[in-house]
């Protein structure tokens, strides 16, 4: 096979030159594809013989030829990169003139290279939604074993920063269940959007061949076709609806590295990271770093970039094929993999975790955290929500000028700020009675967080 020859070179006078040559080639990026541009053309081979460009005869071994190819490709995904040809649709479509000489060059008869990249890509599209559907799942099952272990396990929870109410460590692993929850939702919300065949738009305006393409669709999985071929082969949105995921994903795994690397501090002591996911200092021998968390948090940032250069590449494109949109794979397979990666390296660093359960409660009840319970309490005795808010809070005052915590406090003491205190208020402030008295639908109470693990193993094993 001839690996200089051009699938186009009829036009030109002179060679490319080597400058441009490796400058307009894209194999480096797009070699992933070419399982799904051999699937791609033995579809559009059957299309051929539906409308008698091809003969039974012709499309057999069109047909056998490309699973032949298939079979070479799986057992070395990268042998095409010793290629000197310029994309992988190049590269599958040589390698079949190779194998079954003249009759290789009918394949793409009625067929634009534009529909033929757009394919491919949307078929593996297809393929890593699974995937990736299949690591977020793998992340909440580690979530909510380590729920299970640390369901009667209190730890502060915060706002600014700053102890506000006790919760328990297994209402943190749902709380980022919740947002996993969503960024699976968002893929398969995707792949409504993605499952529409753009073959058989041709280079902008359609083919001449009379095919079903409805029936091509189905052939490669997609559920249609698309309906407006200068669109079709110029469309974009699903990469960077998949890039768009993918960043409020990894948003998602950096808020969550952010609370392990504060819940891992020397100051904090909630966790201890296994040996496994940290690292040392080449100076400081005591030092055990939170290095993978802290990663996954870098790594956000890459992934934005990838979103925000997918939008800039294609805001000022008139339609409807540019070579610009070229650029589309590297920076989604770039986004996919650091995304695929910090998604196992979260799993990893949640199943090794070491939480320190003494300090943790011992943490919840400093910061006065009970005190909206006290104020509950108020409430409940016909106080109004207002009044009682600001007799807590000159309570609390009183508690900080003693350095004790509310529980400390006499009885007496209470009274004076109002009569409506009687001794069952110590029974409110107790921190194991401030968990469980959030009972509502979404609570942290024992039962509330019980049954949402039950939930969850529902949900995950049934899908």
């Amino acid at each position: 096979m001839n690996q200089n020859k051009k699938l186009w070179g009829g036009r030109f006078y002179q060679k490319t030159h080597p400058l441009f040559e490796k400058f307009n080639n894209s194999l480096q990026e797009d070699y992933f594809l070419a399982k799904y541009d051999i699937l791609g053309s033995i579809a559009w081979s059957k299309s051929l013989l539906e409308c008698n460009i091809l003969t039974g005869d012709e499309q057999h071994k069109i047909e056998y030829a490309l699973k032949k190819i298939l079979k070479i490709v799986d057992r070395n995904p990268i042998i095409m990169l010793d290629s000197t040809v310029e994309d992988i649709h190049s590269w599958v479509e040589l390698k079949l003139i190779n194998l079954v000489g003249h009759l290789g060059k009918k394949l793409h008869t009625g067929r634009s290279r534009n529909d033929q990249v757009t394919t491919s890509l949307k078929l593996w599209c297809k393929y890593i939604i699974n995937e990736l559907i299949f690591y977020l799942k793998k992340l909440q099952y580690t979530l909510i074993l380590q729920a299970e272990i640390s369901s009667a396990y209190i730890m502060p929870g915060y706002t600014h920063l700053q102890r506000a109410q006790p919760i328990t460590f297994a209402y943190w692993c749902l709380a980022y269940i919740e947002m996993l929850q969503r960024d699976e939702n968002r893929l398969k919300d995707a792949l409504l959007r993605l499952n529409i065949s753009p073959l058989g738009s041709g280079a902008l305006s359609g083919t001449f061949c009379n095919i079903n393409r409805d029936r091509l669709a189905l052939n490669m999985g997609f559920y249609s076709s698309t309906q407006n071929s200068l669109d079709a082969v110029s469309d974009r949105d699903y990469v960077l609806e998949l890039l768009s995921i993918s960043s409020i994903s990894m948003m998602h795994l950096s808020r969550l590295s952010e609370d392990l690397i504060f819940f891992n501090s020397g100051e904090v002591n909630f966790i201890e990271l296994s040996d496994y996911v940290t690292s040392g200092s080449s100076l400081m021998p005591q030092k055990k770093n939170p290095d993978a968390l802290e990663l996954i948090r870098g790594k956000t940032g890459t992934v934005y970039g990838c979103l925000m250069s997918m939008l800039v590449v294609l805001k000022g494109l008139p339609l409807s094929y540019n070579k610009d949109m070229q650029e589309d794979k590297k920076i989604l397979f770039s986004a996919i993999d650091n995304w695929i990666m910090c998604l196992k390296m979260t799993s990893l660093v949640i199943k090794t975790i070491k939480i320190n359960q003494d300090v943790c409660l011992t943490s919840a009840k400093k910061g006065y955290a009970n005190s909206t319970e006290l104020t509950e309490y108020l409430v409940n005795k016909g106080v109004t929500f207002r009044e009682a808010h600001f007799i807590v809070g000159k309570i609390v005052l009183e508690a900080i000028k003693k350095k004790c915590t509310l529980e400390d406090l006499s009885l007496n003491c209470f009274k004076k700020y109002h009569q409506a205190f009687q001794n069952d208020l110590y029974k409110k402030l107790n921190i194991f009675m401030c968990i469980n008295s959030k009972n509502s639908t979404g609570g942290v109470s024992s039962h509330q967080v019980l049954n949402r693990i039950l939930q969850v193993k529902r949900n995950l094993y049934s899908n």
